[in-house]
């Protein structure tokens, strides 16, 4: 587990374990700050994840250990020879250590993705369904547009719910209705409540729910069928989501995988696009 980054190291030692949603809650917090979770006190780490210190307790029991010092110590003896919390910050200004961060996220994605089955999988009930719903609100409404305008282009039937509210629900059934059997869902902190009802209503109307989320015990975790984490970088005022956005761009490459005439609706597309003078050259 050494060889691994940090979050990569939290996740596999989370993974298997069943947790309440206030530990899940802890979890996440700690993948966050994968870097400086070795180094985080019990109430450092207790006001990160907003609970309180005795749940910190009881999480690190939950995972198999005395007391929260026992998991400390646990994390320090696996990080990297030299991995100390603040090592190189004096050496990159903020705005530098924004993009290693994302960085670092997306060699964990490119780690993750040796394990191609999920995202397989994800791509045959993303072809599958037709219609297919794209959901993504507040900070993740980017998300979802943008593969819904990709997804477009070889799919014949994307529906991209990017807007909450009463009509929602609406939305959903009309797309149960109307034949699908699967939802697509990008879910990035903060995590609207919307988004969990919303799932939750998807998974009970009978569609397979597929997510990507900014961790695998993100809130919407209990609504997905399939979830693929991708984290998102936390060193600037506002999230950032490179790694999310191109795990979208892998899942439509799955899904084109299973759509036999994907590659003719593109060439369609680009003639058409032409034929109109649409793009300059």
């Amino acid at each position: 587990m050494s060889g691994s980054s940090p979050a990569a190291r939290l996740q596999q030692l989370f993974e298997g374990r069943r947790l309440t949603p206030t530990q899940r809650r802890i979890a996440h917090s700690m993948v966050r700050r994968a870097g400086d979770a070795p180094f985080l006190s019990s109430v450092e780490l207790a006001e990160l994840a907003g609970v309180s210190q005795p749940s910190v307790t009881r999480f690190a029991v939950a995972l198999g250990f005395d007391g929260y010092p026992a998991l400390r110590k646990h994390l320090r003896e696996v990080a990297p020879a030299g991995s100390v919390a603040g090592d190189g910050e004096d050496t990159y200004n903020e705005y530098q250590q924004a993009v290693l961060g994302e960085i670092e996220n997306l060699r964990h994605l490119a780690g993750l993705l040796a394990d191609p089955g999920p995202v397989e999988r994800a791509g045959r009930l993303l072809a599958a369904s037709r219609p297919l719903p794209v959901l993504g609100l507040r900070a993740a409404s980017s998300q979802a547009r943008g593969f819904g305008y990709f997804a477009a282009k070889v799919h014949p039937d994307v529906r991209v719910l990017d807007e909450g509210g009463s009509m929602l629900h609406d939305r959903i059934d009309a797309a149960r209705r109307a034949g699908a059997t699967a939802l697509i869902c990008f879910a990035l902190p903060r995590h609207p409540r919307e988004v969990v009802d919303a799932l939750a209503y998807a998974q009970g109307q009978g569609l397979t729910v597929v997510s990507v989320a900014d961790s695998a015990f993100a809130p919407v975790a209990g609504h997905s069928d399939l979830l693929i984490p991708a984290a998102v970088g936390t060193g600037l005022a506002f999230d950032t989501a490179c790694a999310p956005m191109l795990l979208g761009r892998v899942l439509l490459e799955a899904m084109c995988d299973n759509l036999p005439d994907a590659q003719a609706r593109l060439e369609e597309f680009d003639a058409g696009a032409v034929a109109r003078g649409l793009f300059v050259e």
